[in-house]
């Protein structure tokens, strides 16, 4: 049972709401350039096993396939898939992709609007809170090594991201 879900993590950095003293304004460093990195995941429900490509181009749906195909490459088991319904999940080209993997590829899309539903959210918010949050990434490379870092850690340790979904 795979959850399936994308996050993009700035270089221009995430920030929240902070405290100062009045007529104290914070300044956070930043390096004006919205450029980002996109990952593709997905997280095994019961045994907390994560499976991550990055890129720095566009979501699509030929991109989604593809990171399917190397998914499917790593298990002979028959895979049940939950996603959201991005359109690139729903675009004709993914379409025709499940329909010539339905021996081992069982998809099913969640409701819309309903991040609550998928616990693979639960470790992009812990990669951005540990890696990305409230940093300064002068380069996007630098973000990409941190991002990669975060995710490659939660893949050596499945129990971790087990219990980060409640499981």
């Amino acid at each position: 049972l795979l959850f399936a879900d994308e996050a993009s993590f700035a270089q221009w950095g995430s920030l929240g709401y902070t405290w100062a003293p009045r007529g104290q304004q914070p300044l956070i460093k930043t390096c004006g350039r919205r450029k980002g990195y996109k990952v593709w995941g997905l997280i095994e429900y019961g045994t907390g096993r994560v499976w991550y490509q990055g890129q720095t181009e566009r979501f699509t749906a030929a991109r989604s396939c593809a990171f399917l195909t190397t998914v499917l490459a790593t298990t002979a088991q028959p895979i049940i898939l939950i996603q959201d319904g991005a359109r690139y999940h729903t675009a004709a080209e993914t379409r025709r992709f499940m329909a010539q993997h339905t021996t081992r590829l069982t998809v099913y899309q969640l409701p819309s609007y309903s991040p609550d539903y998928n616990p693979i959210e639960h470790l992009w918010r812990h990669v951005k809170r540990d890696r990305t949050h409230h940093r300064y990434f002068p380069t996007c490379e630098r973000l990409v090594d941190e991002v990669e870092a975060g995710l490659a850690s939660c893949q050596q340790q499945p129990a971790v991201v087990k219990q980060l979904m409640g499981s």
